[in-house]
């Protein structure tokens, strides 16, 4: 398709960032309209952090990671290279910032309060992930056989079952189950029944292959009219603070530097937000949160789980993909270094091992990371910031592609109507 060339002053909106958080409002943006473009350094949308992601839409996720029990658990882990939380400290006064507000967010108060507000956001979204999938007619190895929760912990599962209760009362219904259903829900888990103390069940969460729904948004983006510069790298932003509005964007592509205008700009670039943002006055305390996958071909076995899972003690998550299964989580506060650390592809390997003996072909597994744009307390960065036409969808954390939908819509409603929340 020969996507339609814009002047510097046709364009309504530019989103910075194409994967499957910056391509939600650049959807709503353009079913509201608007004319958009979208700014992308990778040659193809869903690239970097929506690439090989544990490909969970769950609302039963909402309980953030800065919770009560979690300063324990921390030092638990603190001297274990395979620990599903690992802390690397290093000279990065964000990171300590970053820390800081993580510890004060555990309070029980906020804690709660904020699994309120993910499970409104994340509640809206999911039923607008369902309500695209049903308008525009793409699929992406989706199943709607919910999500299985797990514990092996008794003291785990029930301090669960109280999240649990927390979350039925803000519209989210998430069951509590004991053993038996665990294997009516799961017959993989069989063989493993006795290891398990009880697990929540979420039935209206989904799965699916988050790459190729970021993919497929993309492609009904263009039919829209939506233009995608790909292989182009924003560089700075035109912003005038005294007049609090940002006259352009800047980047730089195969044909070198370009200036681009827009009435708005949304900024969804994941960790790199922040320092795009930061010259500008913008702070925004996100971190990446390095998280782990491994994708197993599964050849058809009938042992490989079907119904999505999350193994509580090693915080994994698993997605059956049809002919692939795929596994992912743990989460390394080191910086913006994507290296595979090999202790912790084999530690999510051997779990898989331990539990689904004869999932698949383990020779040919294959290992992935990916920067999570984490935020203290998973409350994202959804709004406007001291610049008028500035408007941020960030910071989503691990649910980026369960909360997107919802952040995106909420942000072309904000543009529309010209007025919204100033988050930063």
């Amino acid at each position: 398709m020969t996507q339609p060339k814009y002047s510097a002053r046709d364009l309504d909106v530019i989103v910075l960032g194409a994967g499957v958080v910056g391509n939600n409002p650049a959807y709503w943006n353009l079913r509201n309209g608007r004319t958009v473009c979208i700014i992308d350094r990778q040659p193809a949308a869903g690239l970097e952090t929506s690439f090989a992601n544990g490909g969970q839409v769950s609302v039963s996720h909402a309980e953030p990671w800065a919770n009560p029990s979690a300063p324990f658990k921390v030092l638990k882990w603190l001297f274990r290279n395979d620990a599903p939380l690992l802390f690397r400290p290093r000279l990065d006064i964000h990171q300590w910032l970053w820390i800081a507000k993580f510890l004060v967010d555990c309070l029980p108060s906020r804690a709660d309060r904020h699994t309120t507000e993910i499970v409104a956001l994340a509640t809206e979204s999911r039923g607008l992930v369902q309500a695209i999938r049903a308008r525009e007619g793409f699929h992406y190895n989706e199943r709607s056989k919910g999500i299985l929760h797990f514990y092996r912990d008794p003291k785990e599962f029930e301090a669960a079952a109280r999240v649990a209760d927390l979350m039925r009362k803000h519209g989210c219904d998430r069951e509590v189950v004991d053993v038996d259903r665990v294997v009516e829900i799961e017959p993989a888990l069989a063989d493993r029944r006795g290891e398990i103390a009880g697990a929540t069940y979420t039935a209206a969460d989904e799965s699916g292959d988050a790459l190729k729904y970021t993919q497929e948004l993309a492609r009904v983006c263009e039919r829209m009219g939506g233009v995608f510069r790909y292989n182009h790298q924003v560089t700075a932003l035109h912003a005038d603070r005294r007049a609090r509005q940002v006259s352009a964007v800047e980047v730089c592509g195969p044909d070198g530097y370009e200036t681009l205008r827009a009435r708005d700009i949304v900024a969804s670039l994941g960790c790199w937000s922040a320092p795009l943002l930061r010259p500008y006055g913008v702070r925004l305390n996100i971190y990446p949160a390095k998280g782990y996958s491994v994708t197993i071909p599964t050849h058809g076995s009938n042992t490989a789980p079907v119904t999505s899972l999350t193994d509580d003690e090693f915080k994994l998550v698993y997605s059956n993909l049809g002919d692939r299964l795929r596994i992912a989580g743990t989460a390394e506060l080191s910086g913006y270094s994507r290296n595979l650390d090999e202790t912790r592809c084999q530690a999510i390997l051997r779990n898989v091992r331990n539990l689904f003996p004869r999932a698949g072909n383990f020779e040919r597994a294959t290992f992935w990371s990916g920067l999570r744009p984490a935020t203290p307390s998973n409350i994202p960065y959804v709004g406007r910031t001291r610049y008028r036409n500035l408007w941020l969808n960030t910071g989503h954390g691990t649910l980026g592609w369960t909360l997107g939908a919802g952040s995106g819509f909420r942000v072309a409603n904000m543009i529309a109507a010209g007025e919204g929340p100033v988050v930063a």
